[in-house]
């Protein structure tokens, strides 16, 4: 099965704003996401108050939101927890 990406304009200024280091542990859990949306490490579990906004953990405090459909990943946002509350006030 093929796997379409979308980055929201969102996701892309919260990556711009990473540290290489950052960046680097992104990308490595954005390429298990794809692989295997339930790689353990990556602890993914939808957002409390939502129906269609799940997270998944980059490291022990950057988190990435994303939807998914079928074949469509929309990467939302990434950043600390303060970033999942706000997703999940905002809802879908």
């Amino acid at each position: 099965m093929v796997l379409n990406i979308r980055r929201l304009e969102s996701f892309l200024k919260d990556y711009l704003d990473l540290s290489n280091e950052e960046k680097a542990k992104v990308e490595k859990a954005l390429r298990l996401l794809i692989e295997n949306t339930r790689h353990p490490s990556l602890q993914v579990k939808r957002i409390q108050g939502t129906s269609n906004i799940w997270e998944a953990r980059v490291d022990l405090k950057q988190r990435i939101t994303f939807q998914w459909n079928s074949n469509l990943l929309i990467l939302r946002r990434i950043g600390n927890h303060d970033i999942v509350n706000k997703e999940a006030k905002r809802g879908d």
